[in-house]
């Protein structure tokens, strides 16, 4: 006798699937980048990683730039905030955070590129601006100049994290710098003098070195510019 095929079951016999929240949501959405990258994190492909539908997923994020800014609120909790409370210089403190938040994102290059336009809201990502805001008036900025300021010093911080990400990455971008640096020091003193006199400088210091020193130049123009000219 040609055996049965096994009778399908019911729905009431399968195990129940696990509610959808939005820390669940993140959390597939944290794996899928892990493991696929962050061009993978998008709402069709996580439906099909928690088996539900697209449209139930807005219900709790509104878009995948959405998603991406909630991701990016995840890893942001690796960023270090001691330094507010320890003791030493503030310029150089608030330098530490944000060398810091550069470096997460560094570790993470997709999410770098992404952090320039998604804009997190959640509580890590409010502790690090109240962060840097609390260094910022320790130091004596005053507060609408310190208001536009950690915009400033943030967007600074993203950007060098997806530069930097993409020259770790792309051995072209390496090969395009280090041919910029020759270029540089092999200029004829005659017709770009300003060039050949400070060629090694112009492609000296390590990129913590040159970040450190970015946000400073912000922080010190920050404390010493009012938001409207007389």
């Amino acid at each position: 006798m040609t055996p049965r095929p096994p009778a399908p079951k019911s729905r009431r016999e399968r195990p129940a699937k696990p509610a959808l929240s939005h820390q669940g949501i993140v959390e597939a959405a944290v794996r899928i980048m892990r493991t696929e990258g962050l061009q993978r994190v998008t709402m069709r492909r996580l439906a099909k990683e928690l088996d539900t539908g697209p449209a139930s997923l807005y219900v709790y994020v509104a878009s995948t730039a959405e998603l991406h800014a909630a991701i990016l609120e995840e890893f942001l909790g690796a960023v270090d905030l001691r330094p507010v409370t320890a003791r030493g210089d503030w310029r150089e403190r608030l330098a530490t955070v944000l060398i810091s938040y550069t470096r997460v994102l560094f570790e993470h290059p997709t999410l770098a590129h992404s952090a320039l336009v998604a804009r997190p809201s959640g509580a890590n990502y409010l502790a690090l601006v109240e962060a840097v805001l609390a260094l910022l008036d320790e130091g004596g900025v005053p507060g609408a100049q310190a208001a536009w300021g950690v915009d400033v010093l943030l967007q600074v911080a993203t950007a060098t994290a997806a530069e930097q990400s993409t020259r770790a990455e792309d051995t072209d971008a390496r090969d395009d710098h280090n041919t910029l640096a020759r270029t540089l020091r092999e200029v004829s003193a005659d017709t770009h003098p300003r060039i050949a006199a400070l060629a090694d400088d112009l492609v000296s210091g390590t990129p913590r070195e040159r970040l450190s020193w970015m946000f400073r130049t912000v922080v010190n123009g920050a404390l010493t510019t009012p938001r409207q000219q007389p």
